[in-house]
C-alpha cells in the first residue's frame, strides 16, 4: 500500500509570533500611564465670573477636559478611575510638551495656566506622585507608579542614572539574545523539516514507480515467467 504523507506545519509560525511579541516588549516596558491625582486652581481667566472650562493637553494628542474643576481655591481630588482618565502616557527617554489650559469663550486662543516638559523622570517620589506648581495659577499632583522604576529614585542622582542606563542595556542585550536564539532554532528546524520532506517525497516517487510498473504488467497480462521442469 502506498503510504500517504501527512502535511505538517513548520515551526516557523512559532518564530513569527515570538518575533511579534519580542518586538512589542520595548513599548510595553517603557510606556507608563499618568493620571491626575488632585488639582487646585488659583485663578480664572474668564471675564464676568463665568464658569471656567479647564483641560489638560499634550502636543499632538487629544485634550482631556476636567469637568469637575469649576471653582478657584478649591481642591479637587480624583481616584484615577474617572471616565476622562488617564491623562497621557509617558515613555522612559522621551518627554512631552504638556499644559493645563482654560477654554476661551471669545474668538481668541485659549488661556494658558502653564506649559512644561512632562517627563517620566519627574516622578521621583516612591509613591509615584509628581507635584507641578505654578504661582498664582494652579497646583496639581500627577500619579504615575510605573514611572518610578523607569528612571530610578531620583533623576538628579548620577548613580541612579547610570544604574538605569545599565539596566536598559542589559534588557536590550537580553532581547537580542532571545531573538537571535529563536531565529537560529527556527532556521535549523526549517532546514531539517525541508530535508525530511524531501526524503519522504523521494521515497514516495520511488514506490510509485514500482506500483505503476505492476499496474502496467497487470493490464497487459504479463506475469512472471515460470520455468517448466
Amino acid at each position: 500500500m502506498r503510504r500517504r504523507l501527512k502535511p505538517r506545519v513548520p515551526p516557523l509560525l512559532l518564530l513569527f509570533y515570538s518575533s511579534i511579541l519580542l518586538s512589542s516588549l520595548p513599548g510595553l516596558i517603557a510606556a507608563a500611564i499618568v493620571t491626575l491625582d488632585s488639582i487646585e486652581i488659583y485663578n480664572t481667566h474668564e471675564l464676568l465670573g463665568s464658569t471656567p472650562e479647564v483641560y489638560f493637553e499634550c502636543k499632538g494628542e487629544n485634550r482631556t477636559n476636567l469637568p469637575d474643576v469649576k471653582k478657584k481655591h478649591e481642591l479637587y481630588t480624583f481616584k484615577g478611575e474617572e471616565s476622562w482618565q488617564p491623562l497621557t502616557e509617558l515613555e522612559e527617554k522621551k518627554c512631552k510638551r504638556c499644559g493645563i489650559y482654560e477654554k476661551d469663550s471669545f474668538i481668541k486662543p485659549d488661556d494658558v495656566f502653564d506649559e512644561w516638559e512632562f517627563c517620566a523622570s519627574d516622578f521621583t517620589r516612591t509613591d509615584g506622585k509628581y507635584i507641578h506648581f505654578k504661582e498664582k495659577e494652579f497646583n496639581a499632583t500627577f500619579l504615575c507608579p510605573d514611572c518610578v522604576p523607569l528612571e530610578g529614585a531620583s533623576n538628579h542622582s548620577a548613580g541612579s542614572q547610570t544604574k538605569g542606563k545599565g539596566m536598559h542595556w542589559v534588557l536590550v542585550l537580553l532581547i537580542c539574545v532571545v531573538v537571535s536564539t529563536f531565529v537560529v532554532l527556527g532556521a535549523v528546524t526549517a532546514y531539517k523539516y525541508w530535508q525530511k520532506r524531501k526524503k519522504q517525497q523521494d521515497q514516495a516517487r520511488f514506490l510509485k514507480l514500482f506500483e505503476d510498473g505492476d499496474d502496467i504488467e497487470d493490464d497487459l497480462g504479463i506475469g512472471p515467467l515460470s520455468h517448466v521442469i
